[in-house]
């Protein structure tokens, strides 16, 4: 028995999990020094959007985990769907040949609900994973159509697309790339993000989107068509800042991928299932995708699935080269993620939750939140279902941003998690995506703790 372990019969204490924590979990996306000292928050129980930790402190969780607990914490749905596919079939692969009723129905599923053309999938585990294989499929198109030399990503600034070695590469969120010596040469080329508001300049946003979008074509020009085989990118940026871009920048960004044979592969781990009021971010901004990457939303977080998503037209090219596809994961299809994943879908479709968000509960949340903008700190608020983001600035008429030392978002993010509300912060872009059934009143709930906590940061930047 570890020794930091608590006696046989005694229950845990928060100082006896934050003991085991110290000495045996190192934590993604932390600093171990400081958190060790710090201790760790430990959360024990969910429903609804509201999360308790070990001492017993209720949060609303804003953030629905991390983008992914669209139906809301505590479903017994979903732990009846693990037990029932546990009792027959926990696991078995989908390699030689073989595959589950549940992985073979939930691809069918998401057929079924993705846009138009986008029917054969691919499991993997996380986002990361789902993104890793279309760039690979990307590499693997492009030679089979004879153009080996198409091999190029162009991502943007501000970009999350994962944490792999490549998926890092192409991510913009450049912090993530000195510590493994990336990007990986030769695999990405970056252009500038659709961020008007830090970006734009005098420029309206009818025009910004067109001279961001345009950034595409002045890059590929300047690498060679026959050297670029895709652009990826989100729809709504999720963690630079959910940053929408306006609304000449997707036609724009499609007309020049089509016109130079540009792959377009729509990065949908945190828009895809009812967060922007439709299934998919692509339908509600009119995207056509070619490959599509989605994960969270798809079992609600609830047990770890992603997909890539394949275009017919890719499909088939791969399907008729009629060679063995190099690729693949452990669990990929898993049966019981599967089957989770299944109920999921189920949930969201049977209780209408994405026609909820586009007319009911988004345009609230939407319209509760941009009241803050009357804040003194409050620069923007732009989302679009039950996504935000709110721009935190020093001068609003000149959009000028606070020292980054004075650390605002992260200030007003420890306040809100300090009066129970959990939100996230980039840079000073604070970013809120709540579970899908969060009610009016809960929404309420969250704009007062939210103001409440802008105010105390502003007085303490005034004192």
């Amino acid at each position: 028995m570890d020794m930091a372990m608590p006696h046989p019969g005694a229950a845990p204490t928060t100082a006896d999990w934050q003991a085991l924590d110290r000495r045996h979990h190192l934590h993604p996306f932390s600093e171990h020094r400081g958190l060790r000292s710090l201790g760790t928050r430990v959360m024990v129980r969910g429903e609804g959007v509201h999360v308790w930790d070990s001492e017993g402190n209720r949060l609303l969780d804003s953030m629905a985990g991390l983008w992914c607990v669209n139906i809301g914490y505590g479903r017994p749905e979903m732990a009846e769907a693990a037990a029932a596919q546990i009792r027959a079939l926990p696991y078995y692969n989908s390699f030689f040949g073989t595959a589950a009723p549940s992985s073979i129905a939930l691809a069918a599923k998401v057929a079924q609900i993705a846009p138009e053309g986008l029917n054969q999938v691919f499991f993997a585990n996380s986002g990361s994973e789902a993104n890793e294989t279309n760039l690979k499929i990307v590499r693997y198109y492009w030679n089979l159509m004879g153009r080996p030399r198409k091999k190029t990503v162009i991502a943007r600034d501000y970009a999350y697309h994962g944490v792999t070695m490549a998926t890092a590469s192409v991510s913009g969120l450049t912090d993530m790339h000195p510590q493994a010596d990336l990007p990986l040469p030769g695999l990405v080329a970056r252009i500038e993000g659709a961020y008007w508001y830090r970006h734009g300049g005098e420029l309206t946003p009818a025009e910004y989107g067109l001279k961001a979008a345009q950034a595409l074509e002045a890059k590929i020009l300047e690498l060679g068509p026959e050297t670029v085989g895709a652009f990826i990118a989100e729809p709504i940026y999720g963690a630079g800042g959910v940053m929408v871009p306006p609304e000449t920048y997707w036609p724009e960004i499609q007309r020049i991928c089509r016109k130079y044979e540009v792959l377009l592969i729509a990065d949908e781990v945190v828009c895809g299932f009812g967060r922007t009021g439709r299934w998919f971010g692509s339908q509600t901004l009119g995207i056509e995708p070619d490959l599509m990457t989605v994960a969270k939303g798809l079992s609600s977080g609830y047990l770890p699935i992603s997909a890539a998503i394949v275009h017919d037209r890719i499909a088939e090219v791969l399907v008729g080269a009629g060679q063995e596809w190099v690729h693949g994961f452990t669990y990929s299809g898993h049966p019981t993620a599967a089957a989770v994943a299944l109920k999921n879908l189920e949930i969201i479709e049977g209780e209408g939750l994405v026609e909820r968000v586009a007319e009911d509960i988004g345009p609230y949340f939407q319209s509760r939140l941009r009241e803050l903008e009357a804040h003194p700190l409050v620069g923007e608020v732009r989302g679009v279902g039950l996504l935000a983001g709110i721009e935190l600035v020093k001068d609003k008429a000149t959009r000028t941003s606070h020292d980054p030392a004075l650390r605002v978002g992260p200030r007003v993010r420890g306040h809100c998690f300090a009066n129970g509300l959990i939100i996230r912060a980039a840079r000073d872009s604070m970013m809120t995506a709540p579970p899908l059934v969060i009610t009016h009143g809960e929404v309420d709930e969250m704009i007062a703790i939210l103001r409440r906590c802008l105010d105390v940061t502003l007085a303490e930047l005034t004192a």
